[in-house]
């Protein structure tokens, strides 16, 4: 089989089949190269999709709850109904302690505030934070470093600024760390600039400084304005997030049905929807890649017929002079095998340089919509070994019609 497959004369005649009939041969190979073409497509955007939306979490913790107070809306044990609810840090060590399947707590405070650099001010957000945040919500420095324990625990004036702060208080290439501004009218040492980060849960914040030092500056004693909780990968941060609102609730004397009390905002949950949407969209290109290659290999498996019938007298010809059934099957299914092919890698290849086309026009830059699309060398292979199959496959149908004519019938065909 595979000997036959190198010798010259198998070759010929296939080329001299399609030379007969080039535009019929094109056209037929058309419904081929567009299904190729169109699950290369399909699926490299798919990547690049997921590509992009990989670059946008890559920063943060997706599998993470952010919880507030708010107010109660029924009354509980005495208290009426309206009550401000705040969180403390006592409850964050409490969440942290009784629910299953937390990695991460993290507490967390926010205050607008006037930030002064010689002649230069503005109204910021400035975070109390701890350094465990750059583990779930991973800071881009451009410069410097982050908060660390020493920090905290020293209580130091520190602060690490955003671009946008540096390009609004310091001069054009200007070394902002190690400078002083003014927070509050306190002086603070900036340690680092930051790259705004793109995904944010709530108002962009410019500045960061240790928890312990925001809490001493503004006096907020044990008092935080949210808690960030970060989830093992293996548990359900739908549950945690119920498990933990449950008992704060009991900590904080609400009713346990009481759903106003504390607000929440679900960064895993969100995230499951677009990953399931991104899965949809690669099962639904294979399906409707396939599905278009399968129609245009029956195509292939027409036109063949079509040829076959054409051809009888030669088939019935080459029977005579001693071609087994099996050689002239064989002839024809090579044939179909060898349109379906030269169609495929002409679809992959134009499926590649569309691709290349969508990074050049929808990949650049930080909030490119498409990054990197493009598909595997497996999937590739999958592709061409799917034609390889669907071309023998079709190629049987009009072998065994060619065969099952008798030879004296073909010679005697016009």
């Amino acid at each position: 089989m595979f000997k036959f497959l190198f010798d010259r004369d198998t070759w010929q005649e296939v080329f001299d089949s399609f030379s007969k009939n080039k535009l019929r041969s094109v056209l037929t190979m058309v419904g081929v190269w567009w299904g190729i073409l169109l699950l290369i497509g399909l699926l490299g955007s798919a990547r690049g999709l997921e590509n992009a939306f990989n670059r946008l979490f890559g920063d943060f913790a997706t599998n993470s709850v952010f919880i507030w107070g708010q107010s109660t809306g029924i009354p509980f044990k005495g208290f009426q109904e309206g009550r401000r609810v705040q969180l403390s840090l006592t409850d964050t060590k409490k969440v942290e302690e009784n629910i299953e399947g937390i990695e991460f707590v993290v507490p967390r405070n926010l205050r607008q505030t006037s930030v002064t650099r010689k002649f230069q001010s503005g109204n910021f957000r400035v975070a109390g934070d701890y350094p465990l945040l750059d583990m779930v919500e991973k800071k881009r420095l451009l410069n410097g470093r982050f908060i660390n324990q020493n920090d905290i625990n020293n209580k130091r004036k520190v602060a690490v600024i955003s671009e946008d702060i540096y390009k609004q208080l310091f001069e054009k290439k200007e070394q902002a760390v190690g400078q002083y501004i003014l927070i509050n009218n306190i002086n603070f040492k900036v340690i680092g600039v930051h790259k705004l980060s793109n995904v944010n849960m709530g108002p962009p914040i410019d500045m960061h400084i240790p928890f312990t030092t925001f809490q001493q500056i503004f006096n907020q004693g044990d008092k935080i304005g949210w808690v960030m909780i970060t989830g093992k990968p293996d548990y359900d941060i739908v549950q945690i997030e119920q498990d933990s609102k449950l008992l704060l609730k009991n900590l904080n004397n609400i009713h346990p049905d009481d759903k106003r009390a504390f607000g929440s905002a679900n960064a895993g949950k969100e995230f499951g929807k677009v990953t399931g949407f991104l899965t949809g969209m690669q099962f639904l290109t294979w399906f409707v890649g396939i599905a278009t290659l399968i129609a245009g290999v029956f195509a292939i498996g027409n036109i063949l017929l079509i040829t076959v019938r054409e051809r009888t007298k030669e088939i019935g010809v080459r029977r005579a002079l001693g071609a087994t059934p099996f050689e002239i099957k064989r002839q024809i299914v090579v044939e179909a095998v060898f349109l379906t092919l030269v169609a495929g890698i002409l679809g992959i290849i134009t499926g590649g340089w569309i691709l290349i086309l969508l990074d050049h026009l929808f990949g650049q830059g930080d909030d490119a919509a498409i990054v990197n699309a493009s598909v595997s060398i497996l999937v590739v292979f999958i592709a061409l070994f799917i034609l390889v199959v669907l071309g023998t496959l079709i190629g049987l149908i009009p072998a065994f019609k060619a065969t099952s004519v008798k030879p004296i019938e073909a010679l005697r065909e016009e």
